[in-house]
């Protein structure tokens, strides 16, 4: 009996060890229902604003000094005199250089006295003219009262037209002689070398210096180069983006790293009609007024060129754009459900920092931070929260690429 008390004893345990076993095989199968609710989304924020915005183009180039030009010799020489030096002022017709001009001067010397024999020689022609004309007379007064023969007058009528032939050419040898002795004296000049130019007669400087005294000449040498510095011409370069936004008459801003913090106004006064197929850009030149004469030709510049302006336009910052469904747009925080809401825009002035929105009215504040990972109505949570229940303003000015000014 005992033994069989037992081993009901031990069937009990084991049945309800397997009962016990059962029970939790059927729970783990069983699934448990929970509430599926997606957690609110950590974003960062920052309102829409009502400001200025201007599109502004950056660009670099190099100035140009507003005319240049070599001063060189039209003759051969020997340099005997230079009379500027570097950064000297030059006035309109101003001595620059003399060349040696002893040969020269030997030459109008000839000249001259070649112009004087010739001189000489048609008071010589003139004098034996007039004698050739008064044989003529007498032999046709002596001829009408038959007292000298028909042969007597036709000399001397052949020898008054051969002296009036002599005189003639006497007089194109005058000419000559004037003309040899006019030359003579130009080439004299061209040893007294001058700064001359035909457009205004505002001061120059020298820019460059290529020989020295005591130099042979070669006609056309170069011997100083002139610059007028009174006005610059800034050149940049325009890529084919920004050429349609570029106009004759536009305001630059000019910058650059010997005036630091200094800026110089100037106007683009010439665009180039093509765009260059190596680099794709177009040549744009900027008249800058240099009354100080501080900017120097050759610096290298930064210019601004203020495309467009648009003032109390609504601006949202420019990481808040992302793009759904090939819709531009930006996810608006509701904040009294604290829900996020994708809303597209058409966009105006663009840069950097900040975008205009053309289309829709928009107002209150736009996620900046954490878009990506929202869908229309998730829920969202902002950080750095005021005891007002507003998010922290974060936005800051930027200008590059553009400005944006806010209103106070």
């Amino acid at each position: 009996m005992k033994r069989a008390f037992v081993l009901l004893v031990i069937l009990a345990l084991i049945g309800l060890v397997g009962w016990q076993v059962y029970l939790r095989l059927g729970e783990l199968r069983t699934p448990t229902v929970r509430e599926n609710k997606a957690p609110p989304v950590p974003v960062e924020a920052e309102r829409v604003r009502k400001n200025t915005v201007r599109d502004i183009g950056f660009f670099t180039g190099t100035i140009y000094p507003f005319s240049q030009f070599a001063v060189a010799p039209k003759i051969a020489g020997r340099l005997e005199k230079l009379l500027v030096k570097i950064g000297d002022p030059v006035k309109k017709n101003q001595l620059i250089a003399v060349l040696e001009n002893d040969e020269y001067l030997q030459q109008v010397d000839q000249a001259r006295a070649e112009l004087e024999v010739a001189k000489a020689n048609i008071e010589e022609q003139r004098s034996a003219l007039d004698t050739a004309r008064r044989n003529v007379e007498r032999a046709r007064e002596l001829r009408k009262g038959k007292i000298t023969s028909e042969a007597e007058l036709e000399t001397s009528e052949a020898e008054f037209t051969e002296q009036g032939a002599k005189y003639k050419v006497a007089v194109a040898q005058v000419a000559q002689k004037e003309a040899a002795f006019k030359a003579a004296q130009v080439r004299l000049s061209y040893t007294r070398i001058r700064a001359t130019w035909e457009e205004g007669d505002r001061n120059r400087v020298v820019g460059e210096r290529f020989v020295d005294e005591g130099a042979m000449l070669a006609s056309n040498t170069p011997i100083v180069s002139i610059l007028d510095i009174s006005s610059l011409t800034g050149v940049i370069f325009v890529i084919e983006r920004d050429y349609s936004k570029v106009r004759v008459g536009q305001e630059a801003h000019i910058s650059t790293d010997a005036f630091p913090g200094r800026t110089f106004s100037g106007k683009v006064v010439r665009i180039a009609p093509l765009i260059k197929e190596t680099s794709r850009e177009a040549r744009v030149e900027i008249d800058l007024p240099n009354p100080e004469r501080l900017l120097k030709p050759g610096m290298f510049i930064r210019a601004q060129i203020e495309f467009s302006r648009q003032d109390d336009a609504t601006v949202i910052p420019a990481r808040a754009l992302i793009r759904r469904d090939g819709r531009e747009g930006v996810f608006i925080i509701d904040r009294q459900e604290m829900k996020a809401q994708f809303v597209p825009l058409r966009l105006g002035i663009a840069n950097t920092e900040w975008v205009q929105v053309v289309e829709p009215s928009l107002s209150g504040w736009v996620v900046t931070l954490g878009q990506h990972m929202l869908e229309n109505g998730s829920a969202v949570t902002l950080p750095g929260e005021r005891t007002d229940g507003q998010p922290t303003d974060r936005g800051k000015v930027n200008t590059r690429g553009g400005e944006v000014r806010e209103k106070p």
